[in-house]
């Protein structure tokens, strides 16, 4: 089993929502860099999903046939599973 390597950093964020984010992990039973670390996580992994997307609509951009057309809203739909399978 390998270990996952920390990188301990510092970060200047506003007053209130450091407020709120410490409510939020106290809520989750977790500690601030555990909260700070799940949230920038789920920001990228959507962001990812939205570039690929967005490629997908690029490539597909002169129209699909229908073969085309079924795949992409197959992929759609497990896109849209995923995202709402990953709450924390």
């Amino acid at each position: 089993m390998s270990k996952v390597k920390k990188v301990k950093t510092a970060i200047s964020i506003d007053a209130e929502l450091f407020e709120k984010a410490e409510e939020r992990a106290g809520k989750m039973g977790v500690s601030r860099s555990e909260l700070f670390s799940r949230a920038v996580e789920k920001l990228v992994r959507d962001e990812e999903s939205r570039e690929i997307t967005e490629r997908l609509n690029e490539s597909y951009a002169d129209g699909l046939d229908e073969e085309d057309e079924a795949a992409l809203r197959h992929l759609q739909s497990l896109q849209r599973q995923a995202l709402e399978s990953n709450e924390w």
